[in-house]
């Protein structure tokens, strides 16, 4: 795939607000979650033609980008040391901990992505809002045993794909799809 097959427009146009919300999500920073997809754009024009379409969607590589680029950004932040309203520096945290926070936010943002809007549905409502099954099924007009039949294969579909993640993780594997 040459530089001109890959239409930075209609990636963005199809693909960009999710990727702002992946990364507003896993940064709790909108400013810097806009300027990483922004980085994840010029990222991807500048290595389009090592794009495999029959590795995986321009989604999943635009995804896979998107993650070493919040990454980055969030090493970055920790490295920098806050400074509080009296113009002190309070105790730094382990920077560690703070990226594995971020990693962990982001594949589980990731695995929500992958599954079917239906089943995200009743994930996010449920288990992220703190809702009822009863109070969903009443807004949705969605029963509540089909919606508890969704949640369970919803869980299932995440397990997976986080498990895949954290395999291809410990592969090696970075984002082009290369060890």
């Amino acid at each position: 795939m040459g530089r001109s097959a890959f239409d930075v427009r209609a990636a963005y146009a199809e693909h960009g607000a999710t990727l702002v919300a992946f990364a507003t999500s896993a940064l709790r920073d909108r400013a810097l979650a806009e300027d990483c997809v922004q980085e994840v754009f010029v990222r991807a024009w500048r290595a389009s033609e090592r794009h495999d379409p029959d590795r995986g969607s321009v989604r999943t590589w635009l995804f896979a980008i998107a993650r070493n680029v919040v990454v980055d950004a969030a090493r970055a932040r920790a490295r920098r040391a806050p400074v509080v309203a009296d113009g002190s520096v309070p105790e730094a945290a382990d920077p560690r901990d703070a990226h594995a926070a971020v990693v962990e936010r982001m594949r589980l943002a990731q695995a929500l992505a992958a599954l079917s809007p239906e089943h995200r549905q009743v994930v996010v409502q449920v288990h992220l809002n703190g809702r009822d099954y009863s109070d969903v099924s009443l807004e949705t007009g969605v029963a509540v045993a089909t919606l508890r039949t969704r949640m369970f294969y919803a869980l299932k579909a995440l397990r997976a794909e986080l498990e895949a993640d954290r395999r291809a993780d410990q592969e090696g594997v970075d984002d082009r799809g290369r060890r």
